[in-house]
Formats: structure tokens, sequence, C-alpha cells
């Protein structure tokens, strides 16, 4: 159950090299197109690709050309894809180190095991699994992504459990949930 009335849907960024951009959702992190087209806009026309990876929303990622090159600041702090396994996180680090991603950082927030990297134009990337703990926050620590699934899960939970915060995920929910009015 979460907070009734609004739900996140989706996020659109401007980009420089809408081809580029679009081949690296589609291939790296398989992302479908869903819709293309061209919009006017204030300083003239401006170019969209819609994707997503779930066919009940039309897109939950769009591209629209428009950004400048030169802008000197990238306003995007990082975009986050939650994985449902931990196969598919170390899939994702095997598709982004065979594509080039840059700075490529597997991490662990003690509640979850991320992958940071790069797309095309510099807009840092999460790729995550949630762990079935909590840990106080912020937290982060570097881990090998190349262990063996068991190996690095035990590593995990020992690092985990020595951290402030600790407790089981379903704990950490009840009480968020309570603080939100939406405990069942």
């Amino acid at each position: 159950m979460s907070r009734p009335g609004l739900t996140f849907a989706h996020f659109g960024m401007f980009v420089t090299d809408i081809a580029r951009m679009e081949r690296f959702y589609t291939e790296v992190l398989e992302f479908t197109v869903t819709d293309r087209g061209q919009l006017a806009g204030p300083n003239g026309p401006f170019d969209l690709v819609f994707l997503s990876r779930d066919p009940d929303e039309h897109h939950q990622l769009v591209l629209a050309t428009g950004r400048p090159a030169d802008s000197g600041f990238n306003p995007i702090n990082q975009i986050s894809f939650r994985c449902d396994s931990l196969a598919t996180l170390k899939a994702a680090y095997q598709r982004m180190t065979a594509a080039g991603a840059r700075e490529l950082t597997p991490v662990t927030h003690g509640n979850a095991v991320s992958l940071y990297g790069r797309d095309p134009e510099g807009n840092r990337i999460e790729v995550y699994f949630n762990l079935p703990w909590y840990v106080t926050q912020p937290m982060r620590e570097q881990v090998d992504l190349t262990q063996g699934d068991e190996t690095l899960m035990r590593t995990l939970e020992g690092h985990a459990r020595s951290l402030p915060g600790f407790e089981p995920h379903e704990r950490w929910r009840a009480r968020m949930a309570e603080r939100m009015g939406v405990a069942s």
C-alpha cells in the first residue's frame, strides 16, 4: 500500500544526441521505444522519444532534444532503476561494462546494493537491488559484484549488521507506513 493521491510515474530529460541516448537506454538498460515524434516549442520544434519497460506504462522515460552541449552544469543528480533480483543487477553490470559506461562503481548502501555509472551524456544512473534489511542512511561502501551470489549476500548482510540502525526491512517499512498514514 502507498500513500493515495499521487504516484511517481515517469521522468523526462533534455538531451543533446537523442539517437545515442536512445541506443543506450534501449540496448544497455533494455527499455522499449513506445512512441516518438516532434512538437513545436518556444525555441522551435523538438524531438521526443518515449521509452518504457512496463506494458502498463506508456512511458517511464522521455528523451527530448534541446539540451545545450555546453551548459556547464548537469542538474540531474541521478536516475535510479530498481532491479527485481541480484541476477538482474549483475546482468546490468555486465551490459554497462561491455557498453563502456563511464565511472562504474558498485556499492552497498546497507539497505541496497547499487551500481552507479554515467549514460552517454554524463547523467549519473543508479541500478540497484533492495536488500531485506534497513540501516541508517546515508551509507556507501564499494563492493565486488563479481563475487558469487551467496558469498556476496553473506558479505552484504555481515556488513549491514555492523551498521547503526540495522533491522529487517519489514520493521522499517511498518514504521514508515505509520508515519505516512498508510499503515494497514
